[in-house]
């Protein structure tokens, strides 16, 4: 989330940066955290579609998602925490759905049955892609790297539409944070986009991420 508020916020170093800048960030973070951390879940769908084929016990679905969810949602209040003087130089010259974006994901051009559409097709890509990476590379240690590909690409390609959440805690935990925060002349944070679009689209992705793995692709993971 650091990363929007350095393009968007006034005053920071980087405003202005745009997307490319955005996204190379969001990929090179989740390449450092799967180096760090191994093989840590930071996504409910992929935590979905890790029970479906058998990776992890059903039983750890939920303790896995409540465990992303508070993750999420503490990493953005840490983020307004570094960020509040610039969220502050930012009242009034910053449009507010701008300044909700740096925290939640939101369609430019709304149809919520093409934006589900989107979130469903860029998930079930962004989910067979790590299990196909994983299988076939593991061994080598490149995973962290080709992951972070992964996400620059489905970024790059995809994230046009509707910002690529692609993980209900990525949008859902931060969109909480927005909601409780002290931040001045919100927009309305459209939970109605939230909680059916990257709320339910990433969990019909990773179904079919795993049928896909399972059926077609026949991984041994």
């Amino acid at each position: 989330m650091g990363v929007h508020c350095d393009d968007v916020l006034n005053k920071t170093k980087y405003h202005g940066s745009g997307h490319i800048f955005a996204i190379t960030t969001w990929s090179f973070g989740i390449t450092a955290c799967l180096f760090i951390f191994g093989g840590v879940c930071m996504n409910p769908a992929m935590a979905l579609c890790q029970a479906i084929l058998g990776l992890i016990p059903w039983s750890s679905f939920i303790p896995y998602t409540i465990a992303e969810f508070l993750g999420a949602f503490a990493g953005a209040l840490l983020a307004y925490f570094m960020y509040a003087d610039h969220f502050k130089a930012s009242e009034g010259t910053i449009d507010g759905i701008a300044t909700r974006n740096i925290f939640s994901t939101n369609p430019n051009e709304r149809n919520l049955p093409r934006n589900w559409m989107v979130e469903m097709i860029a998930t079930t890509i962004f989910l067979t892609g790590i299990l196909a990476i994983v299988a076939n590379y593991e061994k080598f240690g490149f995973t962290p790297l080709l992951v972070g590909l992964l996400v620059w690409a489905i970024g790059m390609g995809l994230g046009g539409t509707t910002g690529f959440a692609m993980n209900q805690a990525r949008d859902l935990g931060p969109r909480l944070a927005y909601q409780i925060l002290p931040i001045k002349n919100k927009a309305n944070n459209d939970w109605q986009y939230g909680l059916l679009v990257p709320g339910t689209a990433p969990f019909a992705g990773a179904v079919l991420a795993a049928a896909i793995v399972k059926y077609y692709l026949k991984l041994h993971i």
